[in-house]
Parts: structure tokens; sequence; C-alpha cells
């Protein structure tokens, strides 16, 4: 990790925060792709791909609780580290600000609704073909 003129350098890899752990600071993405994964008993699942201008940790701000994921750099990366104090700081000073991560926050959950509506057809399509498969075996 490599602290620059703005932002801080990661390596390959380098993980930025880690699931179960609790911190108060946002990051948004300078430069670079960053990986958003779950850790479940031993294995990876990847969330989601982050680019240049995105954001990341930003529950931290407001909840203080654990990451519900881990995040890590695909192929190197620069982030802004964003503390709470900072980030009411900015606000106070320019309230779009609040503004314009309430609107990527909204952009969030519409994706995710969408996501879980997805995963309910293919979950019903399976219990409907394990149904069938089990009518056929007592017919």
């Amino acid at each position: 990790m490599e602290t620059g003129a703005l932002g801080t350098a990661y390596a390959p890899g380098q993980v930025i925060l880690r699931q179960g752990t609790a911190s108060d600071c946002m990051y948004v993405i300078l430069e670079g792709r960053v990986e958003i994964y779950l850790e479940r008993e031993g294995n990876e699942v990847s969330v989601k791909l982050c680019r240049e201008g995105d954001f990341l940790g930003e529950v931290a701000l407001f909840n203080r609780e654990a990451h519900s994921a881990s995040a890590r750099t695909l192929d190197g990366a620069r982030l802004l580290t964003i503390d709470r104090k900072s980030f009411m700081r900015r606000i106070q000073e320019d309230p779009t600000v609040a503004f314009r991560l309430v609107q990527s926050l909204c952009q969030r959950v519409k994706e995710l609704t969408g996501e879980i509506g997805v995963l309910n057809r293919v979950v019903q399509e399976c219990l409907h073909e394990q149904l069938r498969q089990h009518e056929t075996r007592d017919a």
C-alpha cells in the first residue's frame, strides 16, 4: 500500500476491507478495479466488480457495523479513503454530496431488487421441476 498525492495505491490482489470487520470509512475508486466478494465456509463468491468512480464500504459511515462482504483489488488500484468525520464535514459544505450518495444507493437497491426477482424465478422453476420429478416417480 503506497500513499500518493491523492489516494492510496493498492497492489494487485490486496484486500481493502474484510467481511466481518468494522470501520468508519468508505472508499472511492480513483483508478483500477475492485472485486467485492463473500466468504462462506472457506469459499469465496464474487458478488460485484467495481470500477473507477464507484465507491464501497459506505454503509460503515452510517451504522459502524461489520462489513457484509470483502473487497480486493484485481490488478492494482488507487482509492481515496473518506472517514465519517470528513464525510460529514463535506456534506455540510456541499449537501449535494449526500444527494448523489442517496441516488447511487437507490440505483443499487433497484439493481438488487431485479436480481432478487431473477433468483426467485430460478428457485421457483427448480422447485416446480423437483415436484414434477417427484410426481413422475410416484406415478
